[in-house]
C-alpha cells in the first residue's frame, strides 16, 4: 500500500518543480514510510511531447527487497507509480512469462507494468485488486489514471490549463500550492444530504476524484475518462439456490486465499459481527497458521461488541487482541480533520480509527468484512424497504399513513428511539421509492435542506439536485426490486463514497493496509445475479451467507442483532463536546456562516442539549465542518 501523486504539463511555463513534488510526497508519508521514488521527463514540454513528474511513497507489502517504484519496462518507455494491491498478480505473471516476458522483480506492480505493455488501457479488465495507479507512456505520449472496480483506493486529480495534477490524497495536490481552495457549492449541498461529498465531486472546485471502476487517458492536452467495468446488474440469475451457494462458496473462499498473499504480518478486524467473523473463519482455514484478530471495546455497552468479538475468537481459536477505549471526540476530532481532507462525517470513523491504530502495532495488513452488507442485504433499514414495498400496494393506506398518522406522532428525543423512527418511515412514505430511500439516510432533510443554507448559499445551487447521485445508481437497476435497487445502490454509492474512504484513511494514517474479500468484483457481480428472496427472508438479510456457512459459526452469531460502528454522539454534545461546540459553531469568527444560517443552529443547540431533538448526527456534521474550514481553508 502506498502513496502517489505527480503531474503532466504540455507547457514549460505549467512544470511541476521537484521541490513540488517532494512536498506533496512528503504529505503522503503516512501512506508509505518504507520507501520513496521519483521520475522526471528531460524534455521541453509540448502538446504533441508532454513533460511529466511522478512521486511515490510506499508501505512494502509485497516483494520487500526490489519492489521499489517509479517502476519501468525494459526499454524503460513506460512508467509507473501504483497503490494497491493486484492479488491474482501471481496468476497473471505466469501467463505473462509463457508469452516470454521477463521479470526483474517479485512485485505486482511490475506485472501492472507488462499487463499495460501487453494490453493498454484494456489490462483493467484483467486486474483483480484495489489500486489508484499512474502511467506513463512515453510511445504514445500519455498518462493513464485508473482507479480500481469499487473504489477502495482513492485517486484526485485537477485538471488545469497546460497541466494535469493528481496524487492518493487531496492534501498532496493542495501540497503543491497550485490548486485554488474555492469551495464548490454543490459538493458542500451533497455533504449535508450524505455526510459525504460522492464522485466525482470534490470539496475544492477545480478538483474531481477519478470515479469508481473508470480510467483517464491525459493526451494532446485534453482529459479523456472512461468506464472500464460495467455489469449488467438488472441480470437475475436462473440457477437453483444451491447451484448458487455453491458458486458463492467457491469465491467467497478463493477471494479470501488470494488476499492472504503478503511478506508482511497480516491478521483481521474482529467485530462479532456476521461478516468480519466469516472472514476470520475463512482465513482460519486456509492461513495455515493461527489468525491474529484485533477488536476494540467501549465502556458504554450499547456501543460495546467486545464480548462477540470474543466468543468468535474462542470458536475459532484465533489469537486475539483486544483494546477498551474510551474515545474522546475533543482529542481525535483534529486528527480526523486533518487526515480526512474533505468534511466527512461519519462518526464510525472515530472507532475505526482506534482499530486501525491498535491493529498496525502488531500487524501491517488486516482483512475486513467490509461489503457484506450491501451485497447480501445486511442493513436494518432494508426492513423498511420491504415494508414499504407491502404498502404501496395499498395506494389509500400509504396516504393514511404518510399524511395522517404521521403528522400526529412526536419527533422523539432519541436517535434510534421507537417515535423518532416510525416518524422518520412514515413522513416520506407518499415519495418515489428512491426519494423516500433517500429521507430515511439523509442527515439534513433533503426537502426542506434549504431552509438551513444562508440566502447567498441558495443562489449557488440552482439547478442543482444532490438526489441525483442516488437516482443514478438506482436507474442501474431498473428491473429489480426496490430492496435490491437500495443494497446495490448503496454498493454504488454509500460503500465507495463513505465506508471506503473512511477506511482508506483511517487505516492509511497508520500506515496499515486494510483488504475486503466482500469486494472481490467476482463476487460482487455474482452477489448482484441472487435474487432478492435468497438473500432477505422474513425481515432478515444474508440468509443466503448462512445458508452457505452455517457451519463455520455458531448460531448465537448468526442471529445476533446488528450493532454498527458507533459512538455515543448524543451524550457528547449535551456533555463533553457541548461547550467546544457552541464555540466552534457560534463564534461570530464561525466559517460555517456563510453556509449555514446561524440562527438554524442555535435552534440545533437548543433543541439537543433540552432534549427535545436527537440532532447528533447534524450536530456532528457542523462540528466536522467548521473544525475542515478552519484547518484547510
Amino acid at each position: 500500500m502506498c502513496g502517489i501523486t505527480g503531474a503532466i504539463w504540455t507547457s514549460d511555463s505549467r512544470k511541476l518543480s521537484s521541490d513540488q513534488l517532494e512536498r506533496m510526497m512528503a504529505s503522503l508519508s503516512h501512506r508509505g514510510p518504507d520507501d520513496l521514488g521519483q521520475f522526471h521527463t528531460n524534455q521541453s514540454a509540448s502538446t504533441e511531447i508532454p513533460a511529466v513528474a511522478l512521486g511515490f511513497r510506499r508501505l512494502s507489502i509485497i516483494d520487500l527487497q526490489t519492489g521499489h517504484q517509479p517502476i519501468a519496462n525494459e526499454d524503460e518507455t513506460i512508467w509507473l507509480v501504483f497503490n494497491g494491491e493486484i492479488y491474482n498478480y501471481l496468476e497473471l505473471r505466469d501467463e505473462l512469462k509463457a508469452e516470454g516476458y521477463r521479470f526483474r522483480s517479485q512485485s505486482d506492480s511490475e506485472v501492472v507494468v507488462a499487463m499495460y505493455q501487453k494490453y493498454g488501457t484494456d489490462m483493467f479488465q484483467y486486474l483483480n485488486g484495489m489500486f489508484g495507479l499512474a502511467i506513463w507512456d512515453s510511445r504514445k505520449n500519455q498518462l493513464v489514471l485508473g482507479r480500481d472496480r469499487l473504489g477502495q483506493k482513492p485517486l484526485y486529480y485537477s485538471q488545469q490549463a497546460d497541466r494535469l495534477l493528481f496524487a492518493s490524497e487531496l492534501k498532496a495536490l493542495v501540497a503543491s500550492g497550485e490548486i485554488s481552495r474555492e469551495i464548490n457549492p454543490r459538493a458542500l449541498d451533497h455533504y449535508f444530504i450524505y455526510q459525504y461529498i460522492p464522485h466525482p465531486l470534490c470539496i475544492y472546485k477545480d478538483v474531481h476524484k477519478l470515479e469508481p471502476g473508470h480510467f483517464a487517458v491525459f493526451k494532446n492536452g485534453q482529459l479523456s475518462i472512461q468506464r472500464y467495468w460495467n455489469p449488467d446488474f438488472n441480470h437475475v440469475s436462473q440457477d437453483s439456490a444451491e447451484q448458487l451457494q455453491e458458486q458463492l462458496k467457491e469465491l467467497l473462499t478463493d477471494s479470501v486465499k488470494l488476499r492472504l498473499r503478503s511478506d508482511v504480518p497480516l491478521g483481521a478486524f474482529l467485530s462479532g459481527g456476521v461478516d468480519s467473523s466469516l472472514m476470520v473463519a475463512l482465513m482460519q482455514q486456509h492461513a495455515g497458521q493461527q489468525v491474529q484478530t484485533f477488536s476494540i471495546g467501549f465502556s458504554v455497552k450499547q456501543y460495546d461488541e467486545s464480548s462477540y468479538a470474543r466468543q468468535v475468537a474462542n470458536h475459532l481459536k484465533t489469537d486475539h487482541h483486544e483494546f477498551i477505549v474510551e474515545p474522546k471526540a475533543v482529542e481525535v476530532l483534529p486528527s480526523l480533520v486533518r487526515q480526512y481532507d474533505e468534511p466527512f462525517s461519519d462518526s464510525s470513523a472515530i472507532p475505526t480509527w482506534y482499530v486501525s491504530e491498535f491493529t498496525r502495532q502488531n500487524i501491517t495488513v488486516a482483512i475486513s468484512g467490509d461489503g457484506g452488507d450491501e451485497l447480501f442485504a445486511g442493513y436494518p433499514r432494508y426492513k423498511a424497504i420491504s415494508l414499504a414495498q407491502r404498502i404501496d400496494r395499498i395506494p389509500p393506506l400509504k396516504v393514511f399513513l404518510g399524511t395522517g398518522i404521521s403528522r400526529c406522532l412526536p419527533f422523539g428525543s432519541q436517535y434510534k428511539g421507537f417515535f423518532r423512527r416510525l416518524k422518520r418511515f412514515l413522513d416520506p412514505l407518499t415519495y418515489s421509492p428512491v426519494h423516500r430511500y433517500l429521507d430515511w439516510i439523509n442527515i439534513f432533510p433533503y426537502v426542506n435542506r434549504l431552509e438551513f443554507y444562508t440566502d447567498s448559499f441558495q443562489s449557488q445551487l440552482e439547478d442543482h439536485d444532490p438526489a441525483d447521485f442516488l437516482t443514478n445508481a438506482w436507474q442501474r437497476m431498473t428491473q429489480r426490486s426496490p430492496l435490491t435497487k437500495a443494497s446495490l445502490g448503496d454498493l454504488l454509492t454509500y460503500l465507495p463514497c463513505d465506508l471506503n474512504t473512511k477506511v482508506d484513511l483511517a487505516s492509511m494514517a497508520h500506515s496499515l493496509e486494510c483488504r475486503q474479500p466482500f469486494l472481490d468484483h467476482r463476487l460482487v457481480e455474482l452477489a448482484s445475479r441472487i435474487p432478492a428472496s435468497l438473500k432477505y427472508q422474513k425481515g432478515v438479510g444474508k440468509q443466503i451467507l448462512k445458508n452457505t456457512f452455517s457451519e463455520l459459526l455458531p448460531e448465537s452469531i448468526w442471529n445476533r442483532p446488528k450493532m454498527g460502528f458507533g459512538v455515543p454522539l448524543d451524550t457528547w454534545f449535551r456533555h463533553e463536546l457541548r461547550e467546544q461546540t457552541n464555540d466552534s459553531l457560534m463564534s461570530e469568527n464561525a466559517k460555517c456562516h456563510d453556509w449555514i444560517n446561524p440562527k438554524s443552529i442555535q435552534r440545533l443547540l437548543r433543541e439537543h442539549h433540552s432534549q427535545k431533538r436527537d440532532h447528533s448526527q447534524r450536530l456532528w456534521s457542523l462540528l466536522m465542518l467548521e473544525n475542515w474550514l478552519q484547518h484547510w481553508h
